[in-house]
């Protein structure tokens, strides 16, 4: 567990303690948002310069269709569990979340292998903005699907009423047009400035990691530690979020941890199949387990208002993030080096 004592994981913990705490401490949200999108351009840049030492080969394929293949199974095994625990919202809303990833945790475990003296290639950053869209688009899809047939009787949301839509259960006028939600999806400033950021690495190779290197090594370790900050702010902010859900927290809260190792395995069992190496197999792992607590909610409270925030923020942000930032890399990474050597 020596990667508990890395500062960066410290700063987190001193976070969650401040917040639970209730300590006056504050990011500003204007400084919280550089921090993550400096952390988005260096991981992408990182990846290009990597991708443009190593070049485009079978191993960098077979890593960008192992993350496609798990973008579209999480969410698929996600909505068949929890749909037997949630109203078909609920579990749409929590199946995307958990369908999607978290770049902090990936941006965590680059770090954490890094340090270790392993990194993995940096073909990875691409893998990682693949699967940041397809949950979401998938939400939406089904968010006008449940909504689509005849009638039911309303439920609130806020202070409107709106029909609790579901396969012949009726339609609910609400959310977003379907057309300008998924361009938004598709369209991410995170996953743009990602893409963006290792297509400049790869187009300016060596000579461009020079010049950078300031940039994305020296500062590095010390902005992530300031995110990871207040992202153990956040994390408590989010806990009493969960406090309202009665008899249902204990199997959600079970979800929420057991769910992304089961994902965290089938990612291992795809990095097999695609002949991955231990580093890049536990960045996958981690892409797999992780679940997005900032792009899909900021799409979803547009696109499916009937969900609640509360319930899919909540168990992303307050039990899985910590989880796999405390124990589950460790995890990923030791079962990667186990299995694939």
């Amino acid at each position: 567990m020596k990667h508990l004592l890395d500062p960066a994981i410290l700063f987190f913990v001193l976070g969650l303690a401040a917040g639970l705490l209730r300590s006056n401490l504050e990011i500003p949200a204007p400084l919280s948002r550089f921090l993550s999108l400096y952390l988005l351009m260096a991981l992408g840049l990182k990846g290009g310069f990597a991708l443009a030492q190593s070049g485009w080969t079978v191993q960098v394929s077979a890593a960008l269709v192992s993350a496609l293949v798990l973008a579209v199974a999480v969410p698929a095994i996600a909505w068949c569990v929890l749909r037997r625990l949630l109203p078909p919202f609920d579990a749409a809303a929590v199946a995307a979340t958990y369908g999607s990833v978290s770049a902090v945790t990936f941006v965590t475990a680059s770090h954490l292998l890094e340090q270790q003296g392993t990194p993995a290639g940096g073909y990875m950053a691409a893998a990682m903005a693949l699967m940041e869209s397809p949950a979401i688009v998938l939400a939406v899809v089904m968010a006008h699907w449940l909504r689509a047939p005849a009638s039911v009787a309303p439920i609130a949301v806020g202070s409107q009423a709106v029909m609790a839509g579901g396969p012949g259960i009726g339609p609910a006028r609400v959310g977003s047009p379907l057309g300008p939600v998924l361009r938004e999806a598709l369209t991410d400033g995170g996953a743009v400035l990602l893409l963006g950021a290792l297509l400049v690495g790869l187009l300016t190779g060596a000579q461009g990691e020079q010049a950078m290197h300031p940039f994305t090594v020296d500062l590095f370790k010390g902005l992530l530690a300031f995110f990871l900050l207040d992202m153990g702010l956040m994390t408590a902010r989010s806990l009493p979020g969960l406090a309202g859900l009665g008899a249902q927290r204990l199997p959600l809260a079970l979800f929420a941890v057991v769910g992304p190792v089961a994902h965290g395995l089938l990612a291992l069992g795809l990095a097999k199949l695609a002949g991955l190496a231990a580093p890049e197999a536990t960045l996958l792992a981690v892409l797999g387990a992780s679940a997005s607590y900032i792009a899909v909610p900021a799409v979803l409270r547009h696109a499916m208002p009937e969900a609640r925030p509360a319930l899919y923020v909540g168990l992303s942000l307050g039990v899985t993030f910590p989880f796999n930032l405390v124990l589950g890399i460790p995890l990923y990474g030791a079962l990667a080096r186990w299995w694939l050597g």
